[in-house]
């Protein structure tokens, strides 16, 4: 069954790189901030379409939720930006590593004291040297 949620996770991680390149080259058309303009405005309709038909929840909730738990729309900006900013410049392959070694290191950050409700699990070499090796790995492909 863990299988299913790696694959889910590849195509996930295959769809930022599809992404990113898109783009890349929609931000030479209308600019940088306007593609994620578009993306987020895109995915507001996407979603509230979604929210119509299947939603179960109660967004009504949001403010009665932890405030520190609404960041997550900001960093999505700042996600999404940095790619369609950095991409042009370096590639998507680089532009991924670097998401994924940033991603690594701060999830071990994150797991490692607990943060943010998540399973305190802490840091070992075997995490280390993974960390390490996808730096070696974008020193190499650059």
């Amino acid at each position: 069954m863990r299988f299913i949620f790696y694959l889910l996770a590849i195509l996930a991680g295959a769809a930022l790189s599809f992404e990113g390149a898109i783009y890349a080259e929609l931000g030479k058309t209308i600019g940088q901030l306007e593609t994620s303009f578009y993306n987020f405005f895109m995915g507001t309709f996407i979603m509230g379409l979604l929210l119509l038909f299947f939603g179960k929840g109660k967004l009504s909730y949001t403010l009665k939720a932890p405030k520190w738990s609404l960041l997550g729309g900001i960093l999505g900006v700042v996600y999404l930006t940095s790619i369609v900013i950095s991409v042009p410049y370096v590639g998507v392959g680089i532009t991924m590593v670097a998401v994924i070694i940033g991603q690594l290191v701060m999830s071990m950050i994150i797991e490692h004291f607990g943060w943010l409700g998540s399973k305190e699990t802490k840091i070992n070499k075997e995490k280390v040297f993974a960390v390490i090796s996808m730096i070696i790995a974008l020193i190499l492909i650059n």
